[in-house]
């Protein structure tokens, strides 16, 4: 999107059978949003980012998140932040897709 104006963030959802699926409805030097989609099963491998933190949201569905050692349910409604440097991850262990809203800041790249 070049020019932020109100939206419904799942209307912007890419899903995609073989990998989670991602879509950009943001991006600025300072800040990048976006979407992080699942279907069931699918996961997004425990990884950090060195300089950048990470704000998780979780607009529908249900599934663990991982934090470090640390494993969380996370459902709609739900947040969880990881901080630059700590190890995160995502997988869908329900039946039903989960679409998570992303916040990097800075932005990568």
């Amino acid at each position: 999107m070049d020019h932020p104006t109100p939206i419904r963030p799942e209307e912007h959802a890419v899903y995609a059978a073989e990998k989670m699926g991602k879509a950009t409805l943001f991006q600025s030097d300072r800040v990048l949003v976006g979407l992080n989609a699942f279907e069931s099963g699918q996961e997004h491998a425990l990884h950090a980012h060195a300089d950048m933190d990470k704000v998780y949201h979780v607009l529908s569905g249900r599934g663990t998140f991982l934090l470090e050692q640390e494993t969380h349910v996370m459902e709609a409604g739900m947040m969880l932040i990881a901080p630059a440097g700590v190890p995160h991850g995502i997988r869908n262990t329900g039946a039903d897709r989960l679409l998570v809203l992303a916040i990097l800041a800075p932005a990568p790249g």
